[in-house]
């Protein structure tokens, strides 16, 4: 390494965040980047170690080179930390703005010191990329022949045609949404990741390097799968994961209670333009918001309802908070489950753990009010009610926001009559369905799961089908290489 003191010489330095009275104002990224001195410093902290547990599968599942490219950015050699990082991650403006990085948690200086910036690091290089002009529309000299269609454009869906579109394919991304991105476009909030300046920035990229993305186009409804297979030698399935998770407790029925998703998408749409009748508007202004579950989609309902300007917000977990440092239970390199505080609920919000929702009340309109709750005990793997602990939660506004149980099964899998396991994922063998010319990955066939492990299933996937059409051994372990990687 270029430092190899750096990491006794210098400590972690986080980017800032615009202060919460300020960022609250507005939906855009609030994120304050590290100088290029603080990056090159962050960079000189990585130490050589022997064994590199952030890119293994503890760390990062794309296995990014990170010592690599922490090296070269310490030596200003940022041109070639770019096509290190790319040689690996189609998407690493992505990640480096919603990746919680496990990388950062498998760092082996963080056994017994705070460690290496990572994500930081990587959300750097790919902005200076795009700056700079290195990140710019590849030529894809040759073509296949080979026609694929990917079904969704969420991040599993766009790594697979990238990867498929380097390979030499013909790609068609067909998104059922009026905008492409997925789960990138309509989940997470533009105060995370920015869907103009960053998601369709890339995609326009796409675009110019030969990709057809067909919008409004919802197979299985609009457009059978068995046309697709007569008009494409291959199918990928990258659908998500889609299907919320209910709370079926009395009054249900009320009024004023939505699934997360439809609350975050419908802002995400407002914020592009769209325009929503007033009768279909899900609005948290000056109401009293109430989110079940407390992982990062509930946060982004949180910081959300802020921006709308609730008259308060309150979030409630079944689960036991977290601790603040890892347990025997969850040793290092493994991602432990800790507690911090997330930028939107450091914005205000009443948070609460270890709490049951038994009924919902309404009133006399069929108007949600609140919420009939009861502290729990843990044992376990299960709880007990404690007695005398009951207790209201007043909410206008209900939003559940306590996960996904898998693809939705009524329109392109029932269409193909497709298999699943027991988890009503879609079935597969090295991402191949039982119809051998239809592929599945992402969300749809590993269950809900973070945007890398998205790409990951997209790239790992993209190397079966060009497998399957070329019958031969893939050469897309080597195309990202090939196309990006000199001089590095």
């Amino acid at each position: 390494m270029g430092k190899i003191t750096g990491f006794k010489e210098y400590k972690r330095e986080d980017v800032a965040y615009q202060p919460a009275a300020q960022r609250i104002t507005h939906s855009d990224e609030f994120m304050v980047p590290l100088s290029p001195k603080s990056i090159s410093e962050q960079a000189a902290r990585c130490m050589d170690c022997g064994v590199p547990f952030c890119h293994s599968s503890y760390g990062c599942p794309i296995g990014n080179i990170i010592p690599q490219f922490n090296d070269q950015v310490y030596n200003d050699r940022w041109e070639s930390a770019f096509r290190t990082l790319m040689s690996t991650n189609n998407f690493p403006e992505f990640t480096g703005r919603v990746c919680p990085a496990p990388c950062e948690m498998a760092c082996v200086l963080g056994i017994n010191e705070k460690p290496v910036t990572i994500k930081n690091i990587e959300y750097s290089i790919i902005e200076k990329a795009y700056e700079k002009g290195w990140m710019k529309p590849l030529d894809i000299i040759s073509r296949t022949g080979k026609k694929v269609a990917v079904v969704g454009s969420g991040p599993a869906g766009l790594a697979a045609a990238d990867q498929l579109n380097k390979a030499g394919h013909s790609v068609t991304v067909y998104e059922k949404a009026k905008r492409v991105g997925g789960l990138l476009r309509y989940g997470i909030p533009n105060f995370k990741l920015d869907k103009q300046k960053v998601v369709q920035r890339r995609v326009d990229m796409m675009k110019s390097e030969g990709i057809v993305f067909v919008t409004e186009a919802n197979i299985g409804v609009a457009i059978s799968l068995q046309q697709l297979q007569k008009e494409h030698d291959a199918v990928v399935l990258c659908i998500g994961a889609g299907l919320p998770r209910d709370l079926p407790i009395p009054h249900r029925d009320a009024k004023g209670i939505h699934f997360a998703m439809e609350f975050l998408g419908q802002h995400n749409c407002v914020l592009e333009g769209e325009s929503i009748g007033a009768d279909d508007r899900i609005s948290a202004t000056g109401k009293n918001v109430l989110v079940i579950g407390g992982g990062d989609t509930g946060s982004d309902c949180v910081g959300t309802s802020i921006r709308q300007k609730a008259s308060s917000v309150t979030q409630i977990e079944l689960l036991s908070k977290p601790p603040l440092e890892r347990t025997d239970a969850m040793p290092w390199p493994t991602y432990p489950r800790l507690f911090k505080l997330s930028s939107s609920q450091a914005e205000g919000c009443v948070l609460d753990f270890d709490v049951l929702s038994k009924s919902f009340i309404k009133d006399e309109n069929g108007t949600v009010k609140g919420v009939n709750c009861v502290k729990i005990e843990w044992k376990g793997r299960g709880f007990e009610e404690i007695g005398g602990s009951e207790f209201v939660i007043n909410a206008d506004l209900v939003l559940l926001a306590m996960g996904f149980l898998g693809p939705e099964q009524e329109c392109v899998i029932k269409d193909a009559g497709l298999e699943t396991d027991e988890r009503s994922n879609i079935k597969t063998s090295r991402y191949q369905t039982a119809n051998p010319r239809i592929f599945a990955a992402g969300d749809a066939r590993r269950g809900q799961s973070l945007v890398v492990w998205a790409i990951f299933e997209g790239r790992e996937c993209a190397r079966e089908v060009d497998r399957f059409l070329m019958q031969r051994e893939s050469g897309l372990n080597a195309v990202s290489r090939s196309l990006y990687e000199w001089e590095i």
